[in-house]
């Protein structure tokens, strides 16, 4: 009997061991599947994390070099404008401003500013000129005065001169400032083409 009970209880020993040491491959396996799981998971989700980054660095750089293409040829048609002023006023103002002080040139121009108006006319001229405008028409200036034209002086046109009717509705303006003007809007895309090409 006491070997009976001697082979039960190793049976019964030997069942919960192997049932112990089944139950523990089993945690085992289990446990070692979750860490897998775990890892894979852990993989995944670096590999998007760098993905995403790469990513995000590839439209910071695009960006950058869009900003820098932008930023450069902003840069270059700035320069051009400033360099085809700089060769427009070099080439225009001077001559105008020739030009604009040549009296016998403007004297020809109101005279036939003031033919083309006749008596009706308001003509608008440099303060600075009033002596010289006496000097050059000299007794005619008394006749264009009798015939009912209206010679005002203004300080504020420094050269030329404006013409228009005695009501003043409209002036018509022959200063410096507007062949200036004029003359740099005519040359200064022959200027840019001139100097860069046509583009």
């Amino acid at each position: 009997m006491e070997n009976k009970l001697q082979e039960l209880t190793r049976k019964i020993y030997s069942e919960g061991v192997e049932k112990a040491t089944e139950e523990a491959s089993l945690i085992l396996d289990k446990a070692q599947k979750e860490a897998d799981d775990l890892k894979r998971q852990a993989q995944k989700e670096a590999e998007e994390i760098i993905n995403e980054a790469n990513k995000n660095a590839e439209d910071i750089k695009r960006n950058a070099e869009s900003e820098m293409r932008m930023a450069s040829k902003q840069a270059i048609s700035a320069l051009r404008q400033q360099i085809a002023t700089l060769v427009t006023t070099k080439v225009v103002d001077t001559p105008v401003k020739e030009a604009v002080s040549d009296k016998a040139f403007m004297g020809e121009m109101i005279r036939i500013a003031l033919e083309n108006f006749g008596s009706d006319a308001t003509l608008v001229m440099p303060e600075k000129d009033e002596k010289a405008l006496e000097d050059y028409f000299g007794k005619r200036l008394n006749e264009v005065l009798k015939s009912g034209v209206e010679v005002r002086f203004d300080d504020k046109i420094k050269g030329g001169f404006k013409i228009g009717p005695k009501d003043n509705s409209y002036l018509i303006s022959f200063t410096d400032e507007d062949f200036e003007a004029f003359f740099r809007s005519f040359m200064r895309p022959r200027s840019i083409n001139l100097l860069f090409g046509a583009e």
